[in-house]
């Protein structure tokens, strides 16, 4: 069930976030994990073999925009030099997961 009210609560998505940047070896995936988990969302986030680190969340759509402000706004370990995000139907994901 799906609509365009303005409920949010139950408004489930997932976030795909590709993060580019000097982002890999110091504790970005950590400060994710927690922000993530703090949020309440589900997910993992890698190292991809290009240097970047991909992000997956589940939950609240507000959530996952909470993550992605952090991401954006405070300062992870690191540096950012493009984020891009994709948003799609949750597939029912639990916990958080580094990999």
């Amino acid at each position: 069930m799906s609509g365009h009210g303005d409920g949010g609560r139950t408004d489930l998505t997932r976030m795909t976030v590709t993060v580019d940047g000097y982002v890999q070896g110091v504790g970005f995936r950590w400060f994710v994990q927690r922000a993530a988990t703090a949020a309440g969302l589900a997910g993992s986030a890698a190292n991809r073999p290009d240097g970047s680190v991909e992000v997956v969340a589940e939950g609240p759509r507000a959530a996952c925009e909470e993550l992605l402000r952090t991401l954006r706004g405070e300062r992870p370990p690191g540096h950012i030099r493009e984020i891009a995000v994709e948003w799609s139907l949750p597939t029912g994901m639990s916990g958080f997961r580094i990999r």
